[in-house]
């Protein structure tokens, strides 16, 4: 495994980008999430859509206010897992703060041969890789710079995006078969 960081030393990247912070979700679920507060009040049937005052969401409204873009793509197994239902539900904050946030099924990113990892893309120039523990905690961060890997990353940003829906439509697809 190449050189990996904590996740807290790229966050700088959130700020420092010139035009899109472009991601790719791909696990059933994180760590982070179940051990958020807001997992807590979802479970309990909560409405958990906005969150005004966290850190990332003034990020994002300050960056997308400048004109740059945060978007991601987020993989959906079928039927969908308790993690995955958990970010359609909390996503539309993000969405509401200025992400463009989309989902595929599983099923369609494989049929794509889009990467089984999830990784941040800055600029199509900075890839940040993660890793993850079987407990889906991230472990950390790999910075990538080297062209084929960024090239790579940019392939399926491209492909995934040709082929996600936008959340609102993901989620009323979803709610039709659950």
């Amino acid at each position: 495994m190449a050189d990996v960081v904590s996740f807290a030393q790229v966050t700088d990247l959130f700020r420092a980008f010139e035009h899109t912070a472009w991601r790719l979700e791909t696990r059933r679920g994180y760590a982070s999430d179940r051990k958020s507060p807001k997992w807590a009040r979802w479970l309990n049937g909560e409405a958990v859509e906005t969150d005004p005052d966290s850190a990332w969401l003034r990020n994002v409204r300050e960056q997308t206010r400048e004109g740059k873009r945060f978007e991601r793509v987020r993989l959906v197994d079928d039927p969908p897992t308790d993690g995955q239902l958990f970010l359609l539900a909390s996503g539309q904050g993000n969405v509401q703060a200025g992400e463009d946030i989309r989902n595929m099924y599983r099923a369609d990113a494989e049929r794509l041969r889009l990467p089984d990892f999830d990784f941040w893309l800055f600029d199509s120039r900075v890839v940040v890789k993660f890793h993850f523990d079987a407990d889906d905690v991230t472990l950390g961060v790999e910075v990538i710079d080297e062209p084929a890997q960024v090239l790579a990353a940019c392939q399926a940003r491209d492909a995934a995006w040709h082929h996600a829906v936008r959340t609102a439509e993901f989620q009323r697809r979803v709610r039709s078969t659950v």
